[in-house]
């Protein structure tokens, strides 16, 4: 039988808890006190520390016995509580995860530097670690977590004295330095062979220098076959006004945690320097990456019984306008922002002009770098009453939940708005409510499921809905992205999930778009190319630099930079968009414009000139 950190392994990305002692220290505990005791001493704080990483959305809680092993606690003259404090460790984890979490009983390295031709040091160092696991073992953890270790030898005799006590996983994570090596010299992938030889049952890096260096070296411990986990410091302490400050932001851990996913590490968390704050971000990314907290099955549209009959879906060509232009024809869509405030005129003004030159689509976006504005739903219906327009209303995962995204999508569907553009959604702390909740229920795959489970007349669940749906779904895709296989196997997942057409993000490399159309050949799918114009060289080296996914190669921002400002280089912008879309007007199945800053009339000046295939 599966142990409970397999099945949750299994299920997707796994969420480590943070740094106990650091965030301890944070909280007022002096230096000089031993973290461990305070198990027996403030139960109330070490308590409140897992509750905290609870919230966060950590999936394991490691209990506060780092240090409790005989050798450091006897530095506090504690080693004759060493049973008291690793069981009550354990015990008081268990009462914050309850059966929201699993618990990992600590081992840390005694501080004692190994030398392997000692053997009564090295026999004193397996009783050592046996005594500690004795107790831990007592207070029956889901795992044991042994880490931090930077001497193999010291983590063989770990192991060695461990493993044959332990009917629970084992966890063992070693620090590596600045050059990706163990303290006698040992890289990466030697290192996870031998641990793998030694026992454990999930390898991995902790500590060392930061994400960045954790990065270099988790991924090389794959070699296994065994989960890995990471968990790096939040950077290099520096220390100001005599505390100990790590200054690695929650933003940035959650990148790397994104970059860990992405490379097949399956367990991520933080150490010295993380908190809550931390691993909240680290959550979030990984429910978005890994797919979300809820599956919808792929063979939600394959079942047989007769009380979940499924419905033949309508026709595409006979859903809306745009499923009809998507057969044969050419697309042109222009993003159009919900307003901030609660007045839509601007808007629908836009809309207005765009409708009035003939433009027939309009995406509406959801939150667009998450920040808060007027529901893309409501936007779309006023549009639909006051223009010619036909929305496309992009729908994300990130701040409802599966209950919240079924009804809207039904309120849609009442209200006679057929198209969607499925997306992930930026999480909340990039925009202006950092502290807001980052839902991801689904990833943009599960909500292709939905949608396609709906428009069959089945529910999630799998129960027959009165009528069905008759959505026409499209998804996002980075041709820029610099996991282009990754992208490229996703985007077959999303069409696989039911997605009828693709936008992708704005392409200005011409090369970055070739080398994407020709890796999705084999894909039966309209592509809708992405077109931002540019509005001034401060705007192409901002897209270049801190949006990910978006490639500007040097000569256009060059172009840009000596447009100068103003009118100058708008027309600049406009020209290299409208070159861009001429190279790829007859390899794409649409185009869809953002116009910086709600200047409509850059979008339509973009497709002046241009010869579109007919059916546009």
């Amino acid at each position: 039988m599966a142990s409970p950190l397999q099945e949750l392994i299994d299920r997707g990305p796994v969420v480590f808890d943070g740094a106990m002692g650091t965030l301890l220290y944070s909280r007022g505990i002096f230096i000089n006190r031993n973290f461990d005791e305070l198990n027996l001493s403030r139960p109330d704080l070490v308590e409140k520390a897992h509750a905290d990483y609870l919230k966060a959305g950590a999936m394991i809680l490691t209990a506060n016995t780092f240090g409790a092993n005989e050798v450091k606690l006897s530095r506090h003259g504690l080693e004759g509580r060493a049973n008291d404090i690793n069981r009550t460790g354990v015990e008081l984890a268990r009462s914050v995860a309850g059966s929201k979490a699993l618990v990992a009983g600590s081992i840390g390295p005694t501080g004692i530097i190994p030398d392997v031709f000692d053997l009564g040091q090295m026999e004193n160092l397996r009783s050592v670690f046996s005594a500690q696991a004795r107790a831990l073992l007592e207070a029956g953890p889901d795992l044991l977590l042994l880490e931090t270790f930077r001497h193999p030898v010291e983590m063989q005799a770990a192991l060695s004295a461990v493993r044959p006590l332990a009917d629970c996983p084992v966890v063992a994570t070693m620090v590596f330095d600045e050059e990706c090596r163990t303290a006698d010299g040992l890289a990466p992938d030697r290192v996870a062979a031998l641990l793998a030889e030694w026992g454990a049952d999930v390898v991995g890096a902790n500590c060392g220098e930061g994400p960045s260096r954790v990065h270099d070296c988790a991924p090389l411990m794959l070699n296994t076959g065994l989960p890995v986990l990471a968990q790096p410091n939040a950077g290099h302490p520096r220390r100001v006004e005599g505390r100990v400050i790590y200054l690695t932001t929650p933003e940035y851990l959650g990148e790397y945690a994104k970059r860990f996913i992405r490379a097949g590490v399956k367990l991520v968390g933080g150490c010295c320097g993380t908190t809550p704050d931390h691993i909240r971000q680290i959550a979030a990314e990984a429910r978005m990456v890994g797919g979300g907290r809820v599956t919808i099955p792929e063979t939600a549209l394959s079942t047989d019984s007769p009380s979940t009959e499924v419905l033949e879906p309508v026709e595409l060509t006979e859903r809306s306008n745009l499923g009809r232009e998507l057969v044969g024809g050419f697309v042109v869509s222009v993003e159009v922002d919900p307003p901030s405030g609660a007045d839509p005129t601007s808007a629908i003004e836009g809309a207005m002009k765009l409708a009035e030159a003939g433009v027939r689509f309009v995406n509406i976006a959801d939150g667009p770098r998450a920040t808060a504005r007027m529901a893309p739903l409501s936007l779309a219906q006023l549009l639909v009453q006051k223009t010619d327009v036909e929305p496309i209303i992009h729908v994300t995962c990130r701040d409802r939940n599966l209950l919240g995204i079924q009804a809207d999508l039904m309120g849609a569907h009442a209200l006679g708005l057929r198209n969607l553009l499925v997306i992930t959604g930026d999480p909340s702390k990039l925009g202006d409510y950092p502290m807001a909740t980052t839902v991801y229920d689904l990833d943009s795959v599960g909500l292709l499921r939905l949608v396609s489970s709906l428009n069959c007349g089945l529910e999630p669940s799998g129960r027959r809905m009165k009528g069905a749906t008759a959505f026409v779904k499209g998804s996002g895709v980075e041709p820029g992205s610099e996991e282009l296989e990754r992208e490229i196997d996703r985007l077959h997942r999303k069409v696989e999930a039911g997605a009828e057409f693709v936008m992708t993000q704005p392409v200005y490399d011409r090369e970055v778009m070739g080398r994407f159309l020709d890796g999705i050949r084999d894909l039966d799918v309209p592509v809708m190319m992405g077109i931002l114009p540019l509005a001034s060289h401060r705007n192409a080296e901002f897209l270049h630099h801190e949006v990910p996914g978006m490639t500007i190669p040097a000569p256009i921002r060059e172009r840009m930079k000596t447009a100068g400002s103003g009118p100058a280089a708008r027309e600049e912008g406009i020209l290299i968009a409208r070159e861009v879309l001429a190279a790829f007007v007859d390899r794409v199945q649409g185009c869809y414009i953002m116009p910086p800053f709600d200047r409509f009339e850059t979008a339509l000046a973009v497709l002046e000139g241009i010869d579109l295939p007919t059916g546009s």
